[in-house]
């Protein structure tokens, strides 16, 4: 059996972890520079607040009523760390979905007792950490996903949800389900599907996987078979690289600062390429760009972007930053005040699979391993010691560039000057 373990309404329960004072309140947690609202307690739900929605267009007498926090990503990445700890000791198989989400393998555990294990295992989560937890089982990751939409949206079944492949219950909950809600089936793709007569889940089960895999891909093929029962989907096939790593992000207010675009365009370009390693590639190029607020109608409006080949497939933070730099320097236009730059990562191919051209330069196998090393030192540094603690240059304490976040809360788990404290 395999089990979907989902943190309810995760970015808000970690807010309320520290202040028991939301718990029943309407409260919303917002995107980077506080703009739109990405996260939703269900008190908010019931507001009409839509995800994605963005905090000024909220209607006055709706936003009195709410608590909208800015985001806390460093405690809500560290809280995710301990939901995992508890899931790990109640099984050894453990993969991190997302940083709400972890798939859990029960394969040799009696099937009649797995209800009352994930019930326990959801009560210590609470009890340990504070974050209330949803659990689906099933034969299959694609099934286990939908038994926790369940566990999670129906009181009756306190939290834990075990679907059976071929239980009537299955078939009567999938029979209903549209196709949009399956795990994998993008909008796209459920139009085509439905140019097949396919519009359920439960169509989508008997269909044949053969003919799904000429008109989709064997994605969609296993997905059939996922949907009857057989766990078929590796993770990597739903997290594939990505063929393209941007990063980028607007000020926290206008600026005609050269040095602030700098710092900007180099803290983006170590991102990205901490992200490049991560999976395991290499970038050919870096796109770097900048824009203007469009919106600002009584400023001159300005964007642009330049492709800087790089000398030869890297991984390198310090390649990255130096070409993008150097990017900057050609696109850079002074008396403009810019509210946006970035870096996008091009070209990207396998680090054990990189092809060389007969004009590439190549480094020398020594240095590569070199440089390597630096880099592998660098990341480990960060994963272990908390982000930047390493950083290719030392930006200022007061710029332009920095995210907005007027009202986040204190990292509590991660920073000793912003533990909580206990009075009496």
């Amino acid at each position: 059996m395999i089990a979907l373990v989902d943190c309810n309404n995760f970015y808000v329960s970690c807010e309320r972890v520290f202040d028991p004072k939301l718990e029943g309140r309407p409260v919303g947690v917002l995107s980077n520079n506080d703009g739109c609202v990405v996260a939703r307690s269900q008190e908010i739900k019931q507001l009409g607040v839509a995800m994605g929605a963005p905090a000024h267009q909220i209607e006055p007498h709706i936003r009195r009523q709410c608590t909208l926090l800015s985001s806390n990503y460093a405690l809500y990445g560290d809280m995710s760390r301990r939901v995992t700890d508890v899931l790990s000791q109640h099984t050894p198989h453990v993969d991190v979905y997302s940083i709400d989400e972890s798939f859990l393998s029960f394969e040799g555990f009696p099937t009649d007792t797995l209800i009352d294990r994930c019930r326990a295992m959801r009560y210590q989560v609470r009890r340990d950490t504070g974050i209330p937890v949803s659990v689906g089982l099933s034969t299959s990751k694609t099934l286990a996903k939908i038994a926790n939409h369940r566990a999670k949206k129906e009181p009756g079944f306190d939290g834990v949800m075990m679907m059976e492949p071929d239980s009537d219950d299955t078939r009567s909950f999938l029979q209903q389900l549209p196709v949009t809600e399956i795990w994998g089936v993008a909008g796209r793709s459920a139009a085509r599907l439905r140019t097949l007569g396919i519009e359920t889940a439960w169509q989508l089960r008997e269909a044949s996987p053969k003919h799904l895999r000429k008109h989709f891909s064997v994605v969609m093929e296993r997905i059939v078979y996922e949907l009857r029962g057989e766990d078929c989907i590796p993770l990597d096939d739903m997290t594939q690289s990505k063929k393209q790593i941007m990063v980028s992000r607007s000020f926290g207010r206008l600026t005609q600062n050269k040095t602030d675009l700098r710092e900007a365009i180099r803290s983006h370009a170590s991102r990205a390429g901490e992200k490049l390693r991560k999976q395991q590639g290499l970038a050919q190029a870096i796109m770097v760009f900048m824009r203007t607020n469009r919106f600002r109608q009584d400023l001159p409006s300005y964007s642009k972007s330049i492709v800087i080949p790089l000398p030869y497939a890297t991984c390198d933070s310090r390649d990255l930053v130096r070409a993008a730099t150097a990017g900057l320097e050609q696109i850079f236009k002074s008396g403009i005040w810019y509210q946006k730059c970035g870096v996008m990562l091009m070209d990207l191919c396998d680090h054990h699979n990189e092809q060389l051209g007969l004009l590439d330069e190549q480094q020398s196998d020594e240095k590569r391993e070199r440089n390597e090393k630096l880099m592998a030192t660098l990341d480990k540094l960060n994963r272990e010691h908390g982000k930047n603690t390493v950083r290719l240059g030392m930006p200022r304490k007061v710029n332009a560039w920095e995210l907005r976040c007027e009202n986040r809360t204190p990292r509590y788990t991660t920073r000793w000057d912003e533990i909580a404290t206990a009075k009496t």
